[in-house]
């Protein structure tokens, strides 16, 4: 088993905006998630969000540490969530079992010692944020997520947003997670765009066919940057960023944040006629 990872340092938006392509993707894109047999890690100078991935290839990982954390275990001081969107899996924390199935996540409090994935073909997006208490592993199931639905046909953003992980659902310190997926025919996401200063955010982009892609949005409204995104591909968005996209056809993706709050609706919106 290998247990990999990087690190990405705090851009601020008058260096973002002179970036070229190249240089936008070393710093805002992860594009080397889910390799078979092996955890591996993005830690980010955003909020300390880690951002990762676990594929089980025939036998479970385990959730080492990384130098980042400087703790001696992963989560001595820190809290997780394994999101799977791969087949039905298990995730084992400290001897207790949790069949995870596809759309499933669980979240793994501080404190937690031993965290093994399992499942040939069970994929785990992983995310990670310092804690400052310990709270209860806990099973969240798609079916269980609060649904919205919001956008319109006539915009192309008709949509299904399951929160998963907010401030009245499952009890966290930071992280507040969920999944949008897309009715047919509408492929915008988070149009109108806001931003919130008070915490980052990222985007894993999933459910695309091979030939396509997302045009994702970041920078300011008033200078904004775009990442071509494919396939299990994730984007790192800045408080001080813009996140939004539209695809080439249909596709899914898991939106993370950690920051001060953990209050869903606590956003700067932004209007259709900010954007340059």
């Amino acid at each position: 088993m290998t247990t990999d990872f990087d690190i990405r340092f705090a851009i601020d938006p008058v260096s973002a905006s002179t970036m070229n392509t190249e240089e936008l993707r070393d710093h805002f894109l992860i594009n080397d998630l889910f390799v078979p047999g092996a955890v591996n890690w993005t830690y980010t100078h955003y909020d300390r969000m880690a951002v990762g991935s676990a594929a089980p290839n025939g036998k479970p990982l385990k959730l080492e540490t990384i130098k980042p954390t400087g703790t001696e275990n992963f989560l001595d001081r820190r809290e997780l969530i394994a999101a799977n969107i791969g087949e039905a899996g298990t995730i084992t924390v400290d001897g207790t079992d949790y069949a995870v199935g596809s759309r499933d996540m669980l979240y793994v409090g501080m404190g937690a010692k031993d965290v093994q994935f399992a499942g040939d073909g069970a994929k785990y997006y992983l995310l990670s944020a310092p804690a400052h208490a310990s709270y209860p592993t806990t099973l969240i199931k798609q079916s269980d997520a609060k649904r919205l639905d919001l956008g319109s046909q006539e915009t192309a953003n008709e949509r299904s947003i399951f929160q998963f992980v907010n401030a009245d659902s499952v009890k966290t310190c930071q992280l507040v997670v969920g999944l949008t997926s897309f009715a047919p025919g509408s492929v915008w996401n988070t149009m109108p765009a806001h931003i919130h200063d008070r915490r980052m955010e990222a985007y894993l982009y999933f459910d695309l066919k091979p030939d396509a892609f997302v045009v994702h949005l970041m920078g300011e409204p008033d200078e904004t940057r775009h990442l071509i995104v494919r396939n299990e591909e994730a984007v790192i968005s800045p408080p001080w960023s813009i996140h939004s996209g539209a695809g080439t056809g249909a596709y899914t993706f898991i939106w993370a944040m950690a920051g001060d709050n953990v209050d869903y609706t606590d956003v700067d919106k932004i209007g259709m006629d900010e954007l340059l």
